[in-house]
């Protein structure tokens, strides 16, 4: 029998999974708002400190498409929980980096390390939760990603003004074990999970597979160029909010992330359109709110900017609902595989425009991140196009 809502084990199953989706996107993005800190600490430039998120999230994509299959022959609990216990790990050893390669290096293995709960966790909850409680397994689980990635920004910005940001990455970590642990004794045992051989020959063919649909290789560039300008937006604000002329403390740039509550609303709200008007116009909705919403924050009002941040968060994360609910409709078979692409070119978009955009920050300043961002939402505009005309064609009688 499987685990039914209102259950003592269906609560250990949500508080475990909340915590541990809460910690890996604390780890992954604490990060970010202390690029401005790591410049300077290593006389670095802003491009250069981009890539202590964009290594990271390339080797977690990368490990994404793999650690799925290893855990069919290791078990799910197993992994996740080694997940959370490595990447706790490296971030205390990440803030004893004494120069920027070292920490460079941490963050790649940080990666690899992080990809084992969310590759595994959705999977755990299939096998072990019942069908009419699985929406609602499943809701919690993503709003501790969501409320973690905001959640690590704003702490580590807190604790950077408070007590600098080697500190910052280390305590962190030290939130990671305490969450790892919670996690170890909470999460019940699997009782569903069947062991096989893992198969890791018969990844890249299925995979592959995948690559031959146009609809769902639309797709995937969406997830690269929604998630490309999302994270490059929030890359640099941070330098322009600390810079001139606004001179902001580390902490109160951190509470900006709070912006990224407007995504709990957008994303149910705009799913709710698309079910009744159709995937193709509210996603387009979705990147025109995105553009206006980088196009406000060229405002040199600092509130105008801050409410040009809370709407394109509100549009990312409302397209992003959309395109990958998407994914599973388009593919016909392995949607498990189909999914996992959905996440590489997600991530991979993190990481190639998150690096890339500080480039034309470098040359342009926020002009060219907006300029980035906007050229983003036209290529994404036609891949939306391609898309309903694909799904036209498909359904015409022959």
């Amino acid at each position: 029998m499987r685990i039914q809502q209102g259950t003592k084990s269906f609560r250990n199953v949500s508080f475990a999974l909340f915590a541990g989706g809460f910690v890996t996107f604390a780890l992954l993005y604490s990060l970010q708002p202390l690029m401005p800190e790591m410049t300077a600490a290593f006389d670095i430039t802003p491009t250069q400190s981009s890539l202590t998120l964009s290594v990271t999230t390339v080797s977690m994509a990368l490990t994404m498409l793999f650690i799925g299959s290893l855990s069919d022959a290791l078990g799910r609990r197993s992994i996740m929980t080694a997940s959370l216990i490595a990447a706790s790990v490296i971030s205390i050893l990440s803030a004893f980096s004494p120069h920027f390669p070292v920490l460079l290096l941490l963050r790649i293995l940080q990666g690899v390390a992080l990809a084992g709960l969310p590759a595994i966790a959705m999977t755990y909850l299939v096998e072990e939760i019942d069908s009419r409680s699985l929406g609602y397994a499943m809701g919690l689980y993503i709003s501790g990603n969501s409320i973690g990635g905001m959640a690590g920004r704003m702490i580590s910005g807190l604790l950077t003004d408070w007590f600098g940001w080697r500190a910052a990455i280390g305590g962190m970590g030290a939130v990671g074990l305490a969450a790892a642990l919670f996690f170890f004794v909470t999460i019940p045992p699997s009782r569903h999970f069947i062991k096989q051989n893992a198969k890791l020959n018969r990844v890249i063919p299925l995979l592959w597979s995948q690559c031959r649909n146009p609809r769902l290789l639309c797709l995937y560039g969406l997830g690269f160029l929604l998630m490309g300008s999302f994270v490059t937006l929030f890359n640099y604000i941070g330098f322009e909010l600390t810079g001139e002329p606004f001179h902001l403390s580390q902490s109160i740039v951190g509470s900006i992330f709070v912006v990224y509550l407007m995504g709990t609303f957008s994303s149910t709200w705009m799913g709710r359109l698309a079910d009744r008007y159709g995937r193709t116009g509210v996603i387009i909705l979705a990147l025109a709110i995105i553009l206006a919403g980088a196009v406000l924050t060229l405002h040199p009002h600092l509130g105008v900017k801050i409410a040009g941040l809370a709407l394109f968060a509100f549009g990312f994360f409302g397209g992003h609902s959309i395109a990958s609910s998407w994914v599973g409709l388009v593919g016909d078979a392995h949607k498990s595989q189909a999914n996992a692409l959905y996440l590489f070119f997600y991530y991979v978009g993190s990481s190639v425009s998150g690096t890339g955009g500080g480039l034309l920050y470098g040359q342009l300043g926020w002009i060219g991140i907006v300029g980035m961002i906007g050229a983003y939402v036209a290529i994404s505009v036609v891949l939306c196009y391609f898309l309903w005309y694909k799904g036209k064609m498909a359904v015409r009688p022959s």
